[in-house]
């Protein structure tokens, strides 16, 4: 086998490992794909009618719920890569001349694998709900592509700090201000109807950026500012993530 094969074969045996642990664990699979719907159907039926948003609220908030689809789901991997390091399966693994590279690999690719799952979930609920869009393919396309995008930034990042923790709990607990940036963005509300302090945390924090650049493409009004930041923000957190959980991954495998 090449030195090319070798790693994406052992990175797809990593990944069809890691997916079967997330379908065996039910809570998991509820943080992942049926808490971001429970909480969907709380803001549009429950709350939504106290916000103003200056459209229909499914059609405002849709975006956000996406986005929380993505960022639901990580504790789990943070914690089934912090109980990989701590039960010493990773030295298994190094003994079978199995990738190093795979094993992180593997674990960003279920994640991301979740996500989309989670994603279509949320978007079958919101068109169930009443949401329509006047997208084009080309705005769908590019709107998934950045969801996708993040997933797969947040997912370098959440490996990292699951990697970097001490116990499994420390790990669940480390990715929980990941499921409270989307609250404070305008995922719910504009940053702009938020009050002082919140409203300049909102608006430069990078899951605003994000979700504005998906509600513009999918409401027919695409912003390149947007894009290009919610874009730049994935790249810098998939950098960051990659990088830290290498280190971390050589020095404690």
């Amino acid at each position: 086998m090449s030195t090319i094969s070798a790693p994406l074969t052992d990175s797809r045996i990593m990944l069809r490992r890691n997916f079967k642990h997330i379908l065996r664990n039910p809570v998991t699979i509820f943080n992942g794909a049926v808490m971001p719907v429970v909480i969907m159907l709380l803001f549009v039926y429950v709350l939504g009618g106290a916000f103003s948003v200056g459209e229909r609220y499914i059609e405002y908030v849709t975006p956000g719920m996406i986005l929380l689809a993505v960022t639901y789901g990580l504790s789990g991997t943070a914690v089934s890569v912090n109980s990989d390091m701590a039960k010493g399966i990773i030295n298994r693994f190094k003994v079978m001349n199995v990738s190093r590279g795979a094993v992180l690999n593997g674990h960003v690719a279920a994640t991301v694998l979740g996500c989309s799952i989670a994603i279509a979930a949320i978007i079958g609920v919101a068109f169930g709900l009443g949401f329509r869009s006047p997208a084009t393919v080309g705005d769908w396309l590019g709107a998934i592509g950045i969801i996708l995008a993040t997933a797969f930034a947040t997912a370098w990042l959440t490996v990292a700090l699951g990697m970097a923790a001490k116990t499994p709990e420390s790990a669940g607990l480390g990715v929980v201000p990941l499921l409270l940036l989307p609250f404070l963005s305008s995922a719910i509300v504009p940053a702009a109807k938020m009050g002082q302090g919140f409203r300049q945390f909102a608006e430069y924090q990078p899951f605003t950026p994000i979700i504005e650049s998906v509600r513009g493409l999918l409401t027919g009004h695409p912003s390149g500012g947007y894009a290009a930041a919610a874009l730049g923000w994935s790249a810098g957190i998939a950098l960051v993530g990659y990088v830290w959980s290498r280190a971390t991954f050589s020095r404690r495998a």
